[in-house]
């Protein structure tokens, strides 16, 4: 079930959401889904953007609980995302190595 709701989300995402996102070069990614609840990251330079709030009601929340009824609410997670904290941990270990070189 689970996996069928998730990839129903993601349908919707990549036909009525990215597209419009991907014109602002910003991206969305699903943080996790549970008791009816879809929880999103904008991603790029949506991620940041002072409109986010309107994107979240007027893009996402209205096009995902259009066409998948079990989810109620989305609701955006802000902060850093894993792939820039993994990126930031890459960067300071190259650092550390190149003083370590010295």
């Amino acid at each position: 079930m689970q996996k069928e709701l998730l990839e129903r989300i993601e349908q919707v995402l990549r036909e009525r959401v990215r597209p419009s996102m991907g014109e602002h070069q910003g991206d969305i990614e699903i943080v996790d889904v549970s008791d009816g609840v879809l929880k999103v990251r904008f991603l790029g330079k949506c991620s940041n953007c002072p409109s986010a709030s309107l994107t979240l009601e007027s893009i996402v929340a209205e096009a995902v609980k259009e066409e998948v009824p079990e989810i109620r609410d989305v609701v955006l997670v802000t902060g850093v995302s894993d792939e820039t904290w993994d990126m930031a941990r890459s960067i300071l270990a190259k650092k550390r190595a190149e003083r370590g070189k010295q």
